[in-house]
């Protein structure tokens, strides 16, 4: 099981790099002010840090409560991937709405495109973050 300094370590990396992103293509894209859309990926990385911190450590302990911390697969990660950008997608919508002051269906829209992107991110960011720091040997339980 990955540590508590791990994880945060995971996380301020994966929102780093997040950001930097969000901010410029976002605000291109969206012909917004690049201050804007990068105040709202900042609103959007802390509730991620939040959610990150807690799913992955509520993943880590079914992991090991029903797969005894075996290799994670391909498969394994889409998984991840596609439930923590679930979470994601309900909390940002209401902060998109709000944030920027525009309709449901804009900002489903938009939340969607973050979500479309977050998700190849998170998957790509997992399996380049897993070569380069492995995951310690399973202690005995």
């Amino acid at each position: 099981m990955r540590t508590f300094w791990d994880r945060v370590r995971h996380t301020v990396l994966f929102e780093l790099i997040a950001i930097s992103v969000v901010a410029v293509i976002g605000g291109w894209v969206l012909g917004r002010p690049v201050e804007e859309i990068g105040a709202l990926g900042i609103m959007m990385s802390a509730l991620a840090m939040v959610w990150n911190m807690l799913f992955n450590y509520l993943f880590d302990l079914w992991d090991r409560k029903f797969r005894n911390l075996a290799p994670r697969t391909v498969l394994l990660r889409i998984i991840h991937a596609v439930l923590f950008e679930a979470g994601m997608f309900a909390a940002g919508l209401l902060i998109i709405i709000w944030w920027l002051q525009i309709g449901v269906i804009e900002a489903v829209l938009l939340d969607a495109g973050f979500a479309i992107f977050f998700l190849v991110y998170a998957f790509v960011y997992n399996l380049i973050y897993d070569q380069v720091f492995p995951r310690p040997a399973p202690s005995p339980v």
